[in-house]
């Protein structure tokens, strides 16, 4: 039975509410929202005695406590599309969807690519609101349309240095504050001369994408050139990682590990991918793991967990994968081992070997596993005098196997 209704309201509160949504709300036993969204709600359009609570307690303590009114009246006053990126998510994974009825209003990115005229399908959408700015980086690109977001008055500032730290900076924005309210106001401008300093905290940022002459970005495909990465050598190199990204198969919802990370090239490309995708790269260089975490903000995804520490006893207290990659540490007793028993049944592990000490206790494992192998050699051209001939790289014995 639907005890739970989720309605969505925009900011300019209850004025734009069907008259459904407002018979649920006048029938509620329990009101629970924000601080702002309760403040639309005035005691006159509910009935007496009703109760109030607010996320200020954490949003999992609230659920707990809506849990006790199982069967009774509970509504929740969202803002605009509860279901995205908003409190309906986090209601659905804790109850049932035969316990809610969700009644949405017209989300930020709705109302901002209407403001645009921007198909909605053709634009990419985002949140910065409590998450962090360089993700940004993952979707610029020379004539990219992006909705986000904010997380307040300052976001629109800082996205704009984003963009021209990556030659965007021509690019235009346009931010909408108070969307639907008698308050709205539009702030217009280019990256590159961004210079409103009074926007309020409730907005929404519009970019459409101008790359300069020496911008930079990225494909989203496997693969990317050494020099997209900063590192001291230590890296997959880009022919051996195309290959070992699509052997571990990125699908939404799954979980990486890249043991013995370097610079992070396998887990940063694996996210890269696929949205929805999660990765841990763990490393014993304290170095190399910040050098991770700044490769990781700068290809724009600055979820990539990062662990500083040494296989297999770093793994121990991590959430078991869906997907490993050993690269290195491969000759580590224990390691593969560890990875092994750790892996998700129908999982995957790959490992790449170079020396040849690494190789044997590759194929020695492997062969206890029914292993497969591959040789992957490469050679790239480079002068020679005035001619030009193709150097070897170094042999990689790659190992994949699926956990039955």
């Amino acid at each position: 039975m639907t005890w739970i209704t989720v309605i969505g309201v925009g900011a300019d509160g209850l004025q734009s509410l069907s008259p459904a949504g407002r018979e649920v709300l006048k029938n509620a036993e329990l009101l629970v929202g924000g601080a702002r969204q309760q403040g639309m709600v005035s005691d006159d359009g509910l009935a007496s005695g009703v109760e109030r609570l607010t996320w200020s307690c954490g949003i999992s303590a609230a659920m707990d406590e809506m849990e006790k009114w199982r069967g009774k009246s509970v509504v929740v006053v969202a803002s605009g599309d509860p279901l995205s990126y908003g409190i309906g998510s986090s209601l659905s994974r804790r109850f049932d969807s035969a316990d809610m009825t969700i009644i949405p209003y017209p989300g930020a990115f709705s109302l901002a690519c209407a403001r645009m005229v921007w198909s909605i399908p053709d634009t990419t959408t985002m949140t910065v609101h409590g998450r962090a700015f360089a993700a940004l980086n993952l979707h610029m690109r020379p004539g990219a349309r992006i909705v986000a977001l904010s997380w307040d008055g300052e976001t629109p500032k800082i996205l704009a240095d984003l963009l021209c730290a990556k030659g965007f900076g021509a690019s235009t924005m346009t931010v909408f504050s108070n969307m639907g309210a008698a308050d709205e106001k539009r702030f217009e401008g280019t990256a590159d001369g961004w210079s409103h300093n009074d926007v309020p905290d409730l907005n929404t940022v519009c970019i459409d994408c101008v790359a300069g002459p020496d911008a930079e970005f990225w494909p989203r495909t496997p693969g990317l050139p050494e020099a997209a990465y900063q590192h001291d050598t230590q890296i997959t190199k880009r022919e051996v990682r195309a290959v070992t990204i699509a052997h571990l198969a990125p699908q939404p919802g799954q979980f990486l590990w890249d043991v013995g990370a370097g610079c992070g090239s396998v887990a940063i490309e694996w996210l890269r991918a696929v949205d929805g995708t999660q990765a841990i790269a763990i490393e014993s260089d304290d170095a190399r793991s910040d050098v991770i975490r700044q490769n990781a903000d700068s290809l724009g995804v600055p979820h990539l967990g990062v662990i500083m520490g040494t296989a297999p006893n770093a793994l121990s207290n991590l959430p078991d994968p869906d997907t490993i990659f050993v690269g290195g540490g491969v000759s580590q007793d224990g390691v593969l081992e560890a990875c092994w028993d750790r892996l998700t049944i129908g999982g995957t592990l790959v490992s790449n070997a170079v020396t040849m000490e690494s190789q044997q206790r590759l194929m020695a494992f492997g062969g206890s596993i029914d292993a497969a192998f591959t040789t992957l050699a490469a050679a790239r051209s480079g002068n020679v005098g005035r001619l030009t001939a193709l150097r070897p790289m170094m042999e990689v014995l790659q190992m994949v196997v699926k956990k039955t």
